[in-house]
C-alpha cells in the first residue's frame, strides 16, 4: 500500500493547499493530511479550528485522513503511521533548496520513506498561508481572498472580520 503524509501548519488551509492534498489523493492509496502543532509559533486559528476546516474543504475525498502531530520530526511522524511517502510542494526556487536539504535530513533518519515533489500550476505557485493572511483588513479584501482560499476558509475569516 502507498500511503503518503502531506504535513504543514494549515494556518489557513490555502487553494494550493487543496490543490495539493488532491493531486496526492489521486497519487496515493492512502493520503494522510497531519497539522504540524508548533507551540512556539502564534497561529491565526486553533488547532481544532485547522482540522475542522481541512474536513469541510476535504469533505469530497472521503478516504483521506486529517490527524495531527507535536515533538517530534515529520519523518518520525510519517513512519509511526506506516507511511512510505512524504509530500511535499515545490513552489519557488527557495522552496526547492530548503526542500531539498530536508529530504536529505529526513533519508538520513528514515531511509525507507521517499519524499516526493509536486509543482502546483502557476495560478496557485504564490499563495502562502502567510500571504493569504496579510490580505484581510483592507476595504475590499473579502472578494480578493476568495480566490485564493477555499469557501469554508473564506467564511471562517469573515466570522472572525465581524468579531473584531
Amino acid at each position: 500500500m502507498k500511503r503518503a503524509v502531506y504535513a504543514g501548519s494549515f494556518d489557513p488551509v490555502t487553494n494550493g493547499h487543496l490543490w495539493m492534498i488532491e493531486r496526492g489523493y489521486e497519487l496515493f492509496d492512502e493520503m494522510i493530511v497531519a497539522i504540524g502543532v508548533n507551540p512556539d509559533k502564534r497561529c491565526t486559528f486553533t488547532v481544532t479550528e485547522r482540522e475542522n476546516m481541512l474536513r469541510e474543504c476535504t469533505q469530497h475525498l472521503p478516504q483521506l485522513k486529517v490527524a495531527t502531530f507535536e515533538n517530534q520530526f515529520l519523518v518520525n511522524y510519517a513512519k509511526s503511521v506506516g507511511a512510505n511517502y512524504i509530500l511535499r510542494g515545490i513552489r519557488t526556487a527557495s522552496d526547492y533548496e530548503y526542500e531539498r536539504a530536508m529530504r536529505y535530513v529526513n533519508s538520513d533518519l528514515v531511509p525507507e520513506i521517499a519524499t516526493v515533489f509536486l509543482m502546483p500550476p502557476r495560478s496557485i505557485a504564490e499563495v502562502s498561508s502567510t500571504m493569504v493572511k496579510g490580505l484581510v483588513g483592507p476595504d475590499g479584501w473579502e472578494p480578493v481572498l476568495k480566490k485564493y482560499v477555499p469557501p469554508p476558509v473564506h467564511r471562517r475569516f469573515i466570522e472572525l472580520s465581524l468579531k473584531s
